[in-house]
Formats: structure tokens, sequence, C-alpha cells
């Protein structure tokens, strides 16, 4: 969890001087921005804990694979979100965002608590395109994911109206 929140504090950092107009901006059409990316972070993360909770409850468990979750953080290959985490096209503040980000991790973070090494390490779900994952890898997932994702924000502020 810890690596987790530096990241997470890593993306708010890059984002807190930018104004709420900024952060909204689209800098071309069929991109997101910014906020479009905070937005798909805090619906992943929400879909991830909840998937994880259902996980929890099934007797039987597939045995995971050994996927290097660090190539998720590579940016050079394209990988589209599936419809489900894609962000709105609503307006939102810095200061909405980080709350809803703030959610997402507390509900990650007491569900991680409540939760034993044994389960974190035994129980699993399938990953669309990774394959099946431990509790615990899928930890780790939202971390590289976030990671990727810093890349993309700081490609969207080089191009933003100044």
């Amino acid at each position: 969890m810890e690596r987790l929140q530096k990241v997470r504090e890593e993306i708010l950092e890059c984002v807190s001087n930018l104004t709420d107009s900024q952060l909204n901006e689209v800098v071309e059409e069929g991109t997101w921005s910014i906020v479009q990316v905070l937005e798909h972070l805090y619906i992943m993360e929400e879909n991830v804990t909840s998937q994880m909770q259902r996980a929890l409850k099934q007797e039987e468990f597939d045995v995971p694979g050994t996927f290097p979750l660090q190539v998720i953080a590579d940016r050079t290959k394209k990988i589209s979100a599936p419809e489900f985490l894609l962000p709105s096209n609503n307006f939102y503040t810095f200061d909405e965002l980080k709350e809803k980000l703030a959610a997402s991790r507390a509900s990650l973070e007491k569900f991680v608590h409540e939760t034993s090494d044994v389960e974190l390490n035994q129980k699993t779900f399938a990953h669309r395109r990774f394959g099946v994952l431990t509790l615990n890898q899928w930890i780790s997932l939202i971390g590289y994911h976030e990671q990727r994702h810093i890349g993309q924000i700081e490609e969207i502020k080089a191009a933003l109206t100044k």
C-alpha cells in the first residue's frame, strides 16, 4: 500500500497547480482531459475493490499466472480501457476529483486491512488481458496502472493552453 500511496501523491502533486479549466481541457480530439484520466483512475480503483470483495466470497479460485505487472506502466504499448472503465465528459473541480480518489483509496485500504494475507495471496479473479491474478497482484496492478497514467498526464499538461 505504501507504493500505491506514493504514486497517488505524485499524481495529485503533478496536477495541483493547474486550474479547473486546465484540468478539464481536452487538448486533442479523441483524447482525455486530465480530469478524465483522474476519473478513470477512480473508476478503476472502485471497480477492482468491488471485484476483490466478490472474489473473497468464492469458494474455489483459479491458480494465478506469473505476469510481470511492471509492463502495465510501459506506455509504449497502447491499452484501451474497457467501456465500463471509461470516464464521463462531466466538468469536475480538482477538489471533487480529489475527494473521489480519496474515497476509492479509503475503500481499498479498508478492504486490505480487513482481509488476511492468506486470502490476499490465494483468492483470485481474471484480468481481461493479463489472465488470473491474486488479490495482492490486483493491488499492485492499481499502482502500476496509476504510474502509467502519470506519463499521460504529463503529456496532456505539456499541450495545455497556457
